[in-house]
């Protein structure tokens, strides 16, 4: 939502109604990409500060420099904070804005993967390993090749082949990759090569990774979503195509791929039966939260599925100082999930 448009909002009301509080509070916190690994959740969420960059429409004012790593024994547990694993000055080919990561196990090993804009101001995936869930993590001296964009999601199937979802579109770049190569423009513009409304939306990236996870092992396509009749959503259809934050998770053998909606501030979701799709629409997961953005991620443990999400509550309405949150997520009989309301009947935004 515009900036202005949380000004209404009355955040003692707000925190009252709201399914659940910040899990932390001593920093500021976004995009949680939450995991259990060892009977234990980990949550690796991007690090919000307030750098003084002007607020536009490339997101210059999310101005992230490092992560942690959030850990928690239960969904209704104490979140602890793990310190800082990773650190934007760290990494050799990365200048600034350390956006959404995500991060998974492989043989005993953990890998972070991570955005962030290389000196010539492109985003660029890059992967960092560590010896523990909560790091720290080690980068790789390159970025992995032929990467690009933002919010890089990590699902490891059951048969043990790894994915890698990303793209975001405006600050995230993936429409200047219409092409197959950078497209830059001055003065630079989040609106440039976009499609038309009655065009295809642009679609999410897919790639599978190398056995090691270090590298993709084909090029990257497009993750499809479309209706019920097996069109694909149009760039126009507002509440339901992709722009950015994906992720991945498998229920009752079909494969779940949710994103955010972006500037209308819904997290959605659309069902297959692979892992690249193509995927069917399927509802709203999410509807909007305090604060522009939404990002989530979605994990069983012990049995119940959590979604975990973002808004701005704690800062008032900020919209770069975030805060990460849990709540219950259910499926209906049908296997659909049903939508969530964050403030019961409290809406953060008039429609």
């Amino acid at each position: 939502m515009p900036e202005e448009s949380v000004q209404h909002i009355n955040f003692e009301d707000l925190d009252q109604k709201a399914l659940s509080r910040p899990l932390i509070e001593h920093i500021y916190t976004a995009d949680p990409s939450a995991h259990v690994f060892n009977g234990k959740i980990y949550i690796y969420p991007s690090h919000d500060i307030d750098a003084g960059d002007a607020f536009d429409d490339l997101g210059s004012h999310f101005a992230m420099e490092d992560y942690h790593v959030i850990a928690m024994d239960s969904p209704s547990g104490t979140a602890t904070d793990c310190g800082m694993a990773l650190h934007v000055n760290e990494v050799p080919w990365a200048e600034k804005q350390l956006w959404a990561p995500d991060a998974n196990e492989k043989d005993g090993r953990y890998y972070l993967f991570f955005p962030a804009k290389d000196y010539e101001g492109i985003f660029r995936i890059g992967v960092a390993v560590g010896n523990a869930p909560e790091g720290p993590f080690v980068p790789r001296p390159e970025a992995i090749r032929n990467s690009f964009s933002i919010d890089p999601a990590v699902f490891k199937d059951d048969d043990g082949s790894c994915y890698m979802y990303f793209g975001g579109i405006w600050g995230g770049q993936l429409q200047r990759w219409r092409t197959g190569v950078f497209e830059g423009s001055e003065p630079e513009s989040p609106f440039a090569h976009l499609p038309k409304e009655d065009e295809p939306a642009l679609c999410p990236k897919v790639a599978l990774l190398t056995a090691d996870w270090l590298e993709f092992a084909e090029a990257p396509k497009d993750v499809v979503i479309t209706d019920k009749k097996g069109a694909p959503l149009l760039q126009g259809d507002g509440n339901r195509r992709f722009f950015e934050a994906s992720w991945m998770h498998k229920y009752n053998g079909k494969y779940y791929f949710s994103y955010s909606t972006g500037d209308t501030h819904f997290i959605c979701y659309a069902i297959g039966e692979h892992p690249c799709g193509p995927f069917t629409y399927a509802g709203t997961i999410l509807n909007p939260v305090a604060g522009w953005t939404t990002h989530h991620s979605i994990v069983e443990c012990n049995g119940e599925w959590y979604l975990f999400y973002h808004d701005s509550s704690l800062s008032k309405g900020v919209t770069h100082l975030r805060s990460i949150k849990v709540t219950r997520l259910q499926y209906d009989e049908n296997g659909f999930i049903k939508t969530i309301d964050p403030y019961g009947d409290l809406k953060v935004i008039e429609r």
